[in-house]
């Protein structure tokens, strides 16, 4: 049963367990994959999983850009302050999710098919970049009446912060939509991130009705000049187009914020209304102190929602996130370093 005492944050998304491999150049090559990307797998791509396994040293780690951030977020709050929405097979896979997140307490509220095998995405490094071929499995099975089942249901009613990942978008808007309405009807905090480059391309219907209730939106260059390609805007200036995003319609009486990362790159930040977008250098991390990319940027967005949760200025979220997203960059896969006391904001 979920614990709600505590609960703040409910996050929705595709769980998926992360099969990671280092110098993959060559399956890049031979699956049609592109470094710093991410995509659904084609039929064609489908045996790339059995290929890494058996030419590759796999590393295995809990995944899903969603559950991941929540799993960040959870770092720098109290304990109990998560739940995380999806859904899983009924399979060694999902228990080593539900594992992942118990031991980051994270409280997993999971929606079980046994049809159907847990999701998986496998995670090509190539350098300092990282490329991601998920096959969703069960987590496009999830359906709209997990809902309102009684965890989930106990989840939402408790938190005060909501936060979708974009990739869910591409089988589950009925769901994402009815807890972004609900969020504005109670006066809670949506917020959803971009995901990847295809989603704001191939799901912008999806993206549009969703995006009108998000307070807070992330992404990082490349989704957001998909975003602009996607709505016929004729230019890949980031102020500019996070600007655009902010300024977007929307169905709340709050203003909206959006930030764009850029790898070790400024951080954009929007605000609806605003006339200019300002930026937030990110620190720089010394190259041989990174180990891969993989969950850098749902680890910002898990310090940014700490942050504001925490009832920290945007300022500071941002700051959080910066700090999470370089400590993750220096491990192998999402997972950060340090505990609770490492990471909180002054």
């Amino acid at each position: 049963m979920v614990q709600t005492q505590n609960l703040k944050l409910v996050a929705m998304g595709n769980p998926l367990l992360d099969m990671q491999i280092r110098d993959g150049e060559d399956v890049l090559r031979k699956y049609g994959l592109k470094a710093n990307d991410a995509v659904l797998a084609s039929p064609e791509q489908l045996s790339i999983y059995q290929h890494i396994v058996e030419n590759y040293q796999v590393t295995y780690v809990a995944g899903g850009a969603a559950q991941n951030t929540a799993r960040c977020a959870q770092y720098a709050l109290p304990e109990g302050s998560t739940a995380y929405l999806g859904c899983v097979g009924s399979d060694d896979l999902a228990n080593q999710l539900r594992a992942a997140n118990d031991r980051e307490g994270l409280q997993s509220v999971y929606q079980v098919n046994s049809e159907t095998a847990t999701g998986s995405c496998a995670v090509v490094i190539t350098g300092h970049d990282r490329s991601l071929c998920t096959n969703l499995g069960a987590a496009e099975k999830f359906t709209k009446d997990h809902l309102e089942s009684a965890d989930a249901k106990a989840a939402i009613k408790a938190a005060q912060f909501y936060y979708l990942g974009g990739f869910f978008l591409t089988h589950g808007v009925e769901s994402a939509l009815s807890l972004a309405q609900h969020a504005k009807e109670a006066g809670k905090f949506f917020s959803m991130n971009l995901s990847a480059p295809f989603i704001p391309q191939f799901f912008k219907s999806q993206v549009e009705q969703v995006l009108p209730y998000a307070e807070l939106v992330i992404g990082n260059e490349s989704e957001a000049e998909a975003w602009a390609k996607a709505v016929g805007l004729d230019t890949t200036d980031l102020k500019e187009i996070a600007q655009k995003i902010a300024d977007s319609p929307s169905e709340l009486s709050k203003p909206r914020t959006v930030l764009i990362t850029h790898g070790a790159e400024s951080t954009i930040r929007a605000v609806q209304g605003e006339k200019e977008a300002f930026v937030h250098p990110t620190p720089k991390v010394p190259a041989e102190q990174i180990v891969d990319t993989n969950g850098a940027g749902d680890a910002f967005a898990g310090g940014v929602l700490a942050g504001l949760i925490l009832g920290k200025p945007i300022e500071q979220a941002v700051d959080l996130g910066h700090r999470l997203g370089g400590m993750c960059i220096g491990q192998v896969g999402p997972v950060l370093k340090f505990r609770v006391a490492n990471t909180l904001v002054s």
